[in-house]
């Protein structure tokens, strides 16, 4: 069933689009998928909320990225900062958020974009670093798993929640106008952050050893 049809059977009041190849990494080994699925796949969602006339009817969102921001050209990054993207998966976003903006602009479609800084819940993906930890810990702790084996320790990100994030979507979503804003903690936390506190709901206490590429975290608790 395509998604013209789809969209005309149900004439939705709220189009909320979170479909993407997410991965930056994925991004450089699959460009051409990502641009289909991250940049053209808005742009069919939009294009088909006007060609079936639902302007006045269908609020549209569209999930942008802080990746876009990609090499920083302000701190902290806000709703007026210079996009500067350093991957396909970055790009393709870009081109989703401007493409946003144009159909709001040119169609009169309420269509918002909220650009999303990182965002944690049970169900992320296994291969993103915070289930990396969360999975490793626990494995680790029933001894299912030996040692868990991490990159830079100090890079630091701004979390948030993803359940605090989605309500904040749906804000942006009730407005009387449609806006493009940054969702967002406000605060930076390290990746050796995160493994101590994850690491203490496991009833474990990290200690670490080492420098650089040679430094290893140890459970005191053994």
């Amino acid at each position: 069933m395509s998604l013209v049809r789809v969209i005309k059977q149900t004439r939705p009041d709220e189009i909320y689009n979170l479909g993407a190849q997410s991965h930056v990494a994925v991004s450089f080994e699959e460009p051409e998928y990502t641009a289909n699925s991250d940049a053209l796949g808005p742009l069919r969602i939009l294009e088909a909320i006007r060609v079936l006339n639902l302007e006045r009817k269908t609020r549209f969102y569209q999930a942008s990225t802080s990746e876009m921001y990609g090499l920083v050209q302000q701190v902290p990054q806000t709703e007026t900062t210079r996009f500067y993207p350093r991957s396909p998966y970055a790009v393709a976003k870009l081109y989703a958020y401007w493409i946003t903006v144009n159909y709001r602009e040119s169609y009169d479609i309420f269509a918002c974009n909220g650009i999303l800084f990182n965002h944690e819940s049970p169900i992320r993906g296994e291969t993103f670093v915070t289930r990396k930890i969360t999975r490793g810990l626990s494995r680790i702790r029933v001894g299912l798993q030996d040692c868990l084996w991490l990159g830079n320790l100090d890079a630091k990100r701004d979390w948030g929640h993803a359940k605090d994030f989605v309500q904040a979507m749906w804000l942006m979503m009730q407005a009387k106008i449609p806006q493009d804003f940054v969702i967002a903690t406000g605060e930076h936390h390290s990746v050796r952050e995160f493994v101590e506190i994850a690491a203490r709901y496991l009833n474990m206490t990290i200690t670490w050893e080492g420098q650089g590429t040679d430094e290893i975290g140890y459970d005191k608790k053994g």
